[in-house]
């Protein structure tokens, strides 16, 4: 099947929708299943409510499966509270474990729970909705292969044959013993070069990797990602296999961590909302951080009123002072990035602290220097003034040091009191480097004050 560019997605859409107006509706389910599943689910998004209603409610019961295993999480909870009790149970039934476990929880109470007693598979789901959605045991799936030490190779492919159309874990085999602990690994591969009589136990790899039902999500995509594993097993805490996770569901987990991060540094609270989410909604992601930047910027306004005098007296220094403020904040917010994915990703140990500032200042020394002697020089060029030069390039050094320790400093102490390192990070190292850049400039500034009104 050919990628579908969006040209060729919203051709589709337009076809789609005037089969649907024209009451042709058998016609617009075949042009929608003609497409691929990620495809339908994008077609089906860009689709009005009206046209979404007349669509979902026509599927088969496999078809809308698909569907709400492709659509994010808000999204398939909307369509499937279109479908009636009795098709959706039928529909979580041919979902994968954890994806009817996570539509279920999005769904309200009452629709879950008339849904999930009218399921026939509800023991496979029932165990994964006691897990936050952020953990280990949210991710996870009850359809996974284990089998004994003993059972022999020729076994083992018999039984894959049985439930290959059953189980979304193709990669690897789970090794258990009689009390369902884990006890080994098999890789698919190896286990079609043995002889057939060959046992589990022969060919097991004894050093499993795995994670806790309470391990956060983010802690097991770094796992994944660091062992190059498709699928990672999950017990409980004597050991028991009780789930699998597989790469598809870790890519999710890329994706909201990364944008979380991504919103996060920009101040921005709730990583669910978009420039098409309610204005509301915009508000209360955006509006508390503002009010902080705002009284942060205060802050550094209250440090120059301290040399109003100063300023009054050379008003040449309110062109620069900025450029000391700003290049202060560049070099922390540097560092505020290459610490929080260090953070993020386990690099960053307690011991390595004192190393990693000391370190980061002599960096932020250098980068002073260098940018410093660059804009001093620029500076004495374009206004002719040694020591306003001198100033400004001093300034430069002593900021971009300040600058490149504390935004090492600043993620780790906002980590060490709970608070997300991503979240507030940038406005508190703004606050730090803007006032401390403006009371460097304007210090130094203060006692060469003759020298550069009289140049």
């Amino acid at each position: 099947m050919h990628i579908a560019t969006a040209e060729s997605l919203e051709f589709q859409q337009k076809r789609i929708e005037k089969a649907l107006e024209e009451g042709r509706t058998s016609e617009a389910i075949a042009i929608w299943l003609n497409l691929h599943p990620a495809d339908r689910a994008e077609v089906f998004q860009r689709l009005d409510e009206e046209h979404q209603h007349a669509l979902i409610t026509n599927l088969d019961v496999a078809s809308i499966a698909d569907l709400l295993e492709e659509l994010d999480d808000e999204e398939a909870a909307e369509a499937a509270e279109e479908i009636p009790t009795d098709k959706l149970a039928d529909v979580l039934d041919e979902m994968e474990p954890d994806e009817a476990a996570d539509l279920l929880g999005d769904l309200p109470p009452e629709q879950a729970r008339e849904a999930l007693a009218e399921m026939e598979d509800a023991d496979e789901v029932r165990p994964l909705l006691g897990y936050p959605d952020e953990s280990a045991g949210g991710l996870m799936t009850t359809t996974y292969i284990a089998l004994r030490r003993q059972t022999t190779a020729a076994q083992a492919i018999e039984f894959l044959r049985q439930v290959s159309d059953r189980t979304e874990i193709p990669f690897y085999i789970f090794v258990v013993d009689k009390e369902r602990r884990l006890v080994g690994v098999v890789d698919l591969r190896d286990l079609l070069a043995v002889p057939p009589d060959t046992v589990m136990e022969d060919i097991m790899d004894p050093d499993v990797i795995y994670v806790t039902a309470g391990t956060d999500q983010e802690k097991v995509a770094h796992i994944m990602a660091k062992y190059d594993l498709a699928a990672i097993p999950v017990v409980d805490s004597k050991r028991r296999l009780i789930g699998v996770i597989t790469y598809d569901d870790i890519v999710d987990v890329l994706e909201e961590e990364a944008t979380e991060d991504i919103y996060h540094l920009a101040s921005v609270s709730d990583e669910d909302i978009d420039p098409e989410s309610p204005l509301i909604e915009q508000l209360k992601g955006r509006l508390p951080w503002l009010y902080l930047n705002t009284l942060t910027a205060l802050f550094a306004s209250w440090v120059i009123s301290h040399f109003e005098n100063i300023i009054a007296q050379a008003a040449v220094l309110a062109l620069f002072q900025s450029v000391v403020a700003g290049q202060g904040g560049n070099a922390a917010s540097q560092n505020v990035a290459m610490t929080v994915r260090a953070i993020a990703l386990g690099k960053l140990s307690p011991k390595a602290l004192v190393r990693v500032l000391i370190k980061q200042f002599f960096a932020g020394l250098l980068l002073g220097i260098l940018v410093g002697s660059v804009v001093g020089i620029g500076v004495y060029f374009w206004r002719g003034n040694l020591y306003l030069s001198l100033v400004l390039g001093l300034a430069l050094v002593g900021n971009l040091s300040v600058g490149s320790v504390v935004g090492v400093l600043v993620p780790l102490a906002l980590q060490a009191i709970g608070v997300d390192p991503a979240l507030a990070s940038s406005i508190l190292v703004t606050a730090v480097t803007d006032s401390s850049g403006f009371f460097i400039f304007l210090t130094l500034a203060s006692h060469f004050l003759s020298k550069i009104i009289g140049a």
